[in-house]
């Protein structure tokens, strides 16, 4: 009788998680994840924490080969990752198609060699969807804002890899180190570019 129960808690246990796993990172608390690239992580950060609905974000690594690669590592450029941010958000309170909408006025869509004064693989924009759901919604809003801008639009869509978070000093950048982040900012030239794509939509 005990061991039928163990093996009934076990099946059970094994359905919730292939639930789990087949939502797109969705969790028990009904939290939802999201994963772009835009260029430097820290300029990713700031547009979706003032999104209501967004629980966290976290600056990382995605895309490539290398196991627990290191910030070094990936912008040697021969790793294959991304600078990403991770964003667990609250779907009932904001949308992926939403998320979608703040990443598109955030990053130059145009530029397949990199973001703004920042050039190399490790610095283009992607979005990694975790389901064909997410996919579809990303090449719909791709097609978009190639119709809006009247070019071709070169931001990859590429299926969700594992997810390495950055170093501890890289998180909440903005936050941590308001002058220096500023400086940049405005240093690579991000925020001119995106007005002269975006206008009144540009994002920062």
């Amino acid at each position: 009788m005990i061991k039928r129960m163990f093996r009934l808690l076990v099946a059970i246990g094994l359905l919730v998680s292939l639930s789990t796993a087949t939502h797109g990172g969705e969790g028990e608390s009904g939290e939802a994840v999201a994963v772009f690239a835009g260029g430097c992580f820290w300029c990713m950060e700031p547009p979706f924490d003032a999104v209501d609905g967004v629980q966290s974000t976290t600056s990382g690594y995605t895309g490539g080969h290398l196991k627990n690669p290191t910030y070094e590592q990936v912008t040697g450029e021969d790793t294959g990752h991304y600078e990403a941010v991770r964003i667990v958000y609250d779907p009932d309170r904001v949308s992926y198609e939403e998320l979608l909408y703040v990443l598109w006025r955030n990053i130059d869509p145009l530029d397949a060699g990199g973001q703004f004064c920042d050039r190399g693989d490790s610095y283009r924009a992607a979005i990694f969807y975790r389901n064909d759901e997410e996919r579809v919604l990303a090449e719909e809003s791709r097609d978009a804002v190639a119709e809006q801008l009247g070019d071709e639009v070169v931001t990859e869509i590429l299926p969700a890899d594992t997810f390495y978070d950055a170093e501890d000093y890289h998180q909440n950048y903005y936050q941590e180190n308001p002058l220096r982040y500023r400086f940049y900012r405005s240093r690579c030239g991000r925020d001119s570019r995106l007005e002269e794509l975006w206008g009144a939509e540009a994002g920062g």
